[in-house]
């Protein structure tokens, strides 16, 4: 039999349409607010594993066909670190889970590959039932650590705080809850995960206090503790979370105050990054631009400058598909204006000479420039950053509270 060919999706079957493993998952994150992005994933390769063509007939094809798949999924998001670490960690249960086990492993033993292909599926259901249980049996550990009178710093929009939090204002009964929280939100988009969070918690009785990521030094001070969740637990006991996770920790340490992880098992992460800069993605953060950059958009088209130095230095040609600048070298080629075109791609324009294009005519086209800074603004407010162990307190998991140092131990229980 032929290797199959199992490219992103899986082969057809019974002439139906091939399955769509990021379709399926982005279904499954609008279908259901509360699901986590890498529960929403390894949902997606059990719907995947229901669906197995009868043309696969032996483990090491469905795996790599889950491997496949699971290589799709995280090349289609831009930050995949907690998906990432879901569904490896799902791979790796599975082939756990084959181990010891009577059935026949191969199509030709006589064995049935129908009884394998039942066990891989209901055992990859029962890891997600534990997944979703990790958060109630996690809001139950760390509701502790919320006494009364004590004020919490959080931010971000981790369903697994928002569970913790809850669950300590319901356990005071019927009595209004003896807590308080401050939640930091990015000044750029308010009202966006954190909101439904925040009305969840008033409607508790909980007293919250939203701030901007500039005023957390001043409200260290009314801080008893600090309370996060985490895209990834890291080998070394640090934490990949939203962008100012970081900061929050290093004045919590300068004030002396406790900070508290929250995160599923399931978001350990077998990485093991030496700072800020070497993580496994691409973020645009540090985006450093002159007056000339703030003159041109993503796609190297000029817009309408905003200031004179832009105007002046935006005077360049097209040459090549690129834009050039017009330097003493540049215009003592013979070919210079052979090549000179209009900004559109164009026709030659005998009102365009070698003092560059019609700069009078560039705010024809403003739409690309607003449509960058919403894409900026975006990646800028999902980006992420990495808190290192000693900044960190406790780690609050479903399988109870751990050291940072404990981490890696906990890995080689979850991965060995």
């Amino acid at each position: 039999m032929t290797r199959m060919d199992t490219v992103g999706t899986v082969p057809k079957l019974n002439g139906k349409p091939d399955f769509d493993i990021v379709s399926t998952y982005q279904s499954l994150l609008v279908s259901d607010p509360d699901l986590t992005m890498p529960v929403a994933a390894i949902e997606a390769l059990v719907l995947l594993l229901s669906q197995l063509p009868p043309t696969l007939s032996t483990i090491s094809e469905t795996l790599d066909l889950l491997a496949t798949s699971t290589a799709q999924l995280k090349r289609s998001i831009p930050n995949p670190i907690s998906l990432s670490a879901g569904t490896d960690l799902f791979q790796r249960y599975l082939v756990t889970t084959l181990r010891g086990t009577s059935l026949n492993h191969g199509p030709g033993g006589g064995g049935d590959f129908k009884a394998i292909r039942q066990h891989l599926l209901s055992n990859g259901r029962l890891f997600v039932k534990r997944a979703k249980e990790a958060r109630r049996t996690i809001a139950s550990y760390g509701s502790r650590f919320v006494r009364d009178g004590s004020v919490v710093l959080t931010n971000g929009g981790s369903r697994v705080v928002g569970a913790v939090l809850q669950a300590a204002a319901e356990a005071h009964g019927g009595g209004s809850p003896r807590f308080k929280v401050i939640y930091v939100q990015s000044a750029s988009t308010p009202h966006s995960e954190s909101h439904q969070i925040i009305r969840s918690l008033r409607q508790l009785s909980v007293p919250v206090a939203t701030i901007p990521e500039s005023a957390v030094a001043y409200s260290m001070g009314r801080v008893s503790m600090v309370l996060v969740g985490a895209e990834g637990v890291v080998e070394n006991g640090g934490i990949i979370s939203r962008m100012g996770t970081y900061q929050m920790g290093i004045l919590a340490q300068a004030a002396g105050k406790p900070m508290y992880v929250v995160a599923e098992s399931h978001k350990f992460v077998r990485m093991f990054p030496l700072g800020q800069y070497d993580l496994p993605i691409e973020q645009k953060v540090l985006d450093f631009r002159t007056d000339f950059d703030e003159a041109m958009d993503d796609r190297g088209e000029l817009v309408k400058p905003d200031t004179p130095t832009a105007r002046s230095r935006a005077t360049s040609i097209v040459e090549s598909g690129r834009w050039v600048e017009q330097t003493p070298a540049v215009m003592e080629r013979g070919e210079y204006f052979d090549k000179l075109d209009s900004p559109r791609g164009g026709s030659k324009d005998s009102s365009t000479s070698s003092k560059g294009p019609d700069l009078t005519k560039l705010s024809e086209h403003p739409a690309p420039a607003k449509e960058s800074a919403q894409a900026a603004l975006s990646t800028q407010d999902s980006a992420v950053d990495y808190t290192p162990p000693d900044l960190i307190t406790a780690l609050i998991t479903e399988s109870g509270v751990h050291t940072p140092s404990a981490v890696s131990e906990e890995l080689i229980k979850i991965w060995y």
